[in-house]
């Protein structure tokens, strides 16, 4: 009677949206892979096939297991993240996957899932408070864990990923200047690669004046205002030789590019000014399927992975792109709508960590293909190739939609 109670309570609006969108991702695979890369689509298809029992297992255990063992499951996730090191396949100069015959899976696509459970666990604590500082660090520590362990593979894309659990902790307490430091920081650094570096101290100055004179700061000790002036100009400082001497030659000209700073629309701009050519292309209502002459050419690489929103904008144009990008945000309103209504706080905060974790792929990916962002390689959800993707957003929602449905027997 419990399983059949479970059964009936199960979202199927958020399921109906998750099919469409693995439905509309396989096509276009199918498009974009037709003339050049034969085969691809009939492994995408394998891969949704296995997809189907998957999601059975899922959803058939029982709720309570995920918050018990999420701390295992953890661990678990971290060896597979460490094990690369040793046992890991390189492939285009990335050593992010294992190998067993042909086949390869990627751990850190299912890292996700797994800390996003940590991560709820510890949050769940009922003597947890992330306005004290140690509950901060370790809570941080969660994330960055994983984040140390994916960077050196080297994989950006995916470790960026992560940086979206500090809007989470943000939700549950977290002090607000962490937010702000962040994106104070990213500003700071973004300024620097455009403007010179006095020019910016010079900015940060007025602005702390400003700040200083026209709110309480000013019945403050003017030490805490100069002391921050010294650690911004400390950071503008060292932004160039961070660039010049930590970030790779292909980042710098990517940041370059994104900047104006250079143009190289045959080298390594060339991806970016594909995509941007063909999802201009598609017009109002697009090519029509099969009928994208940038998709057919294989104009745009890597175009059935992280480049697949360019067949969509080609073939079916700006309104096909809006439906697509409408199921995304109704699928990311839903999940949200959902986490709000749980009855425990370790759901919510995972249902929180699902929608992240989604609207982080969906906005750096069509980002990334329409030119505002960098290319870091961040992947479509359920659009992109990939079997490892495909299984760990899957993973990532149905647990969340197997604690929505058990929520009934939650008091």
């Amino acid at each position: 009677m419990k399983n059949q109670s479970i059964t009936n309570n199960i979202d199927w609006i958020s399921i109906i949206i998750y099919a469409v969108l693995v439905i509309l991702g396989w096509l276009n695979i199918y498009s974009s892979s037709l003339s050049s890369m034969e085969g691809t689509h009939e492994k995408q298809l394998i891969f949704i096939i296995l997809t189907i029992p998957l999601i059975f297992v899922v959803l058939s255990v029982d709720g309570k297991f995920y918050e018990k063992y999420a701390s295992i499951i953890f661990g678990i996730s971290l060896l597979t993240l460490a094990g690369l090191f040793l046992f890991g396949k390189t492939i285009a100069g990335q050593r992010c996957w294992y190998a067993i015959g042909s086949f390869t899976i990627q751990p850190s696509e299912f890292a996700k899932a797994a800390t996003a459970l940590a991560l709820a666990k510890y949050l769940s604590d009922t003597q947890i408070n992330l306005k004290e500082v140690n509950r901060q660090v370790q809570a941080l520590a969660i994330i960055l864990l994983p984040v140390i362990l994916i960077l050196p593979q080297p994989d950006p894309g995916s470790a960026l990923i992560y940086s979206i659990f500090i809007i989470v902790l943000y939700r549950e307490g977290l002090p607000s200047w962490y937010v702000w430091t962040g994106f104070i920081t990213i500003l700071l650094f973004v300024l620097t690669l455009i403007l010179e570096p006095q020019y910016v101290i010079l900015i940060a100055l007025i602005t702390l004046l400003l700040v200083h004179f026209k709110s309480r700061l000013a019945d403050r000790n003017i030490v805490l205002s100069s002391i921050l002036f010294v650690v911004i100009s400390g950071f503008v400082l060292s932004v160039n030789y961070v660039f010049e001497n930590v970030f790779k030659q292909h980042h710098r000209d990517r940041f370059n590019i994104l900047l104006g700073k250079t143009v190289d629309l045959k080298g390594i701009g060339y991806n970016t000014n594909q995509s941007e050519i063909a999802i201009g292309s598609g017009g109002w209502f697009g090519k029509g399927f099969l009928e994208g002459t940038q998709t057919k050419g294989g104009f745009v690489p890597e175009q059935h992975t992280d480049y697949i929103f360019t067949t969509v904008g080609e073939e079916w144009g700006f309104v096909g792109s809006l439906v697509v990008i409408a199921l995304f945000a109704g699928l990311l309103l839903r999940i949200i709508y959902l986490a709000e209504r749980q009855k425990t706080k370790f759901s919510r905060v995972y249902g929180y960590c699902v929608a992240g974790v989604l609207f982080t792929h969906f906005f750096v990916n069509i980002a990334m293909v329409v030119g505002i962002f960098p290319t870091i390689g961040v992947p479509l959800p359920f659009f992109s190739y990939g079997g490892s993707g495909l299984w760990g957003f899957t993973i990532l929602l149905f647990i969340f939609i197997k604690m929505d449905a058990n929520k009934v027997n939650e008091w």
